[in-house]
């Protein structure tokens, strides 16, 4: 088990994570591909005290170099829920399952709403994992709703285990599976009484019997039951606590404004607060 599980691997996260190691605690950072976030991206950052100039790839690479410094990794992956139990927590990572004493979310500012249908059809055929729910849809029509490299290939392991899949996307994919249809498209909702019964993409119904969100991070408040939030931010006071014993959040989920130093410094408190609530 590990004393800290710090859910996302930018300036946030790896602020946390340094600070929390320095002290002495083991940490477990679970990230998507830093090199896909918003930041990495970035031309220029012009507004970071030091590193003026510098492209947001290297940054990022900077930050990462830090953490390999101290022996630190990585861990891809896409967390899919966090589940607190017996005062410890369960991250559920794809299948698999980390066990921690508390937890930082870094994840990150949601970009986009939840598709009309998806909360209320959640677990009753739309689903955020294809490794952990795709047999139960084998032989039958899914869809996958997602862009980039992982939620293509998530779309090709559906299809290579017997799902009928249509991928859909506002954007060409880049490497997509010959057997897996695709269905460009931007309105979309998820409709049904009791189960998925079908994607409305730009008014047109494909017939389906599940629905695998693919973003590249869950909201928050989908991660774990009864957090509080403010709007769409994770709601935390000045120490970075959230309403959950042993829960902190830091970085742009936690509201504006959405800067790189914001980040960095919460991110230390956060460490700070959940090395205190570890210790006592």
């Amino acid at each position: 088990m590990t004393d800290i599980a710090i859910i996302g691997a930018g300036p946030a996260g790896i602020s946390a994570a340094l600070t929390a190691r320095n002290r002495g605690k083991s940490v477990e950072i679970i990230s998507n591909d830093p090199f896909d976030s918003g930041l990495a991206k970035a031309e220029r950052i012009d507004n970071y005290p030091g590193l003026v100039g510098e492209s947001g790839t290297e940054i990022v690479s900077g930050m990462l170099a830090g953490l390999e410094s101290v022996g630190l990794e990585v861990r891809h992956g896409r967390v899919i829920s966090v589940l607190p139990f017996d005062g410890e927590f369960l991250v559920g990572v794809g299948q698999d399952m980390v066990q921690a004493r508390s937890v930082i979310l870094a994840v990150g500012a949601m970009k986009g709403s939840q598709l009309p249908g998806e909360q209320r059809l959640l677990g009753r055929g739309v689903s955020y994992c294809a490794t952990c729910d795709g047999m139960l849809y084998k032989d039958r029509p899914v869809c996958v709703v997602g862009s980039g490299s992982e939620a293509e290939s998530e779309a090709a392991f559906l299809a290579g285990i017997g799902c009928q899949v249509t991928y859909v996307s506002d954007r060409e994919p880049t490497s997509l599976a010959g057997d897996v249809a695709f269905r460009q498209g931007r309105k979309l909702e998820v409709v049904g009484d009791e189960v998925v019964e079908g994607l409305v993409v730009d008014g047109d119904t494909i017939d389906c019997e599940a629905v695998f969100v693919l973003r590249p991070s869950i909201a928050p408040t989908n991660l774990v039951a009864d957090l509080e939030t403010d709007g769409s931010f994770v709601k935390a006071d000045g120490s970075m606590r959230t309403n959950i014993e042993g829960l902190f959040a830091a970085g742009d989920c936690t509201g504006k404004p959405l800067q790189v130093a914001k980040a960095v410094g919460q991110g230390q408190i956060a460490a700070f607060s959940a090395i205190e609530y570890l210790d006592r």
